[in-house]
């Protein structure tokens, strides 16, 4: 009977330390971005989602156990310019009323360096689903004044919008093209830990 009761104690207590191990953060928008910026002419144009979510599975014993996924609303393109921004949500590039989301989900994270990470997985944009690897920096976690745990994240990325179907472009009279090919990615998160439910 005591070699029983022993035998629980250890499951519970091995139970409770994995249960521990893996904590669940959850994007706060307020406090983080997603932009872009594309070559226009001759300087870069930068642009931003407004409208984004996302949650991170931290292993912090077992990192590449860790899991991340993301989802941007696609008609929240914003490039403080209306006229430019419909031409953005229309069929020309991001087309919102086919494709209104923009998502990530990770399947690999392999660690590359002190706090530093290469997250592979799948990104769908436009209807189009690539694999691709983020090189993310993990910045850490900290408490807030009201005492909720915080953790940051910061990763940036080239990616070609061509690959996603976005081929819309004018010629320029002297040669070349008015777009660039490349976009310039960048995302910067602050999550909260996700409090269990009461």
């Amino acid at each position: 009977m005591k070699l029983q009761i022993s035998t629980l104690i250890a499951a519970l207590a091995l139970s409770a330390s994995a249960a521990t191990a893996s904590d669940t953060f959850v994007v706060d928008p307020g406090h983080s971005e997603a932009s872009f910026k594309v070559r226009h002419l001759l300087s870069k144009t930068p642009g931003r989602f407004r409208d984004f979510e996302g949650r991170i599975q931290l292993d912090s014993e077992r990192p590449e156990a860790s899991v991340v996924e993301f989802r941007i609303r696609a008609a929240s393109v914003d490039t403080d310019l209306d006229q430019r921004d419909e031409h953005l949500r229309g069929a020309d590039f991001f087309d919102v009323a086919k494709h209104p989301e923009i998502t990530f989900r990770s399947d690999a994270i392999k660690r590359v360096a002190r706090d530093r990470y290469d997250v592979t997985g799948t990104l769908t944009m436009r209807g189009v689903a690539k694999r691709i690897t983020l090189p993310v920096s993990y910045l850490g976690v900290a408490k807030d004044p009201w005492g909720n745990d915080r953790a940051g994240f910061s990763t940036a990325i080239t990616l070609s919008r061509k690959e996603f179907g976005m081929l819309w472009n004018k010629a320029l009279d002297q040669g070349g093209f008015i777009l660039g090919d490349e976009v310039w990615v960048t995302v910067e998160i602050e999550a909260a830990r996700e409090k269990p439910a009461s």
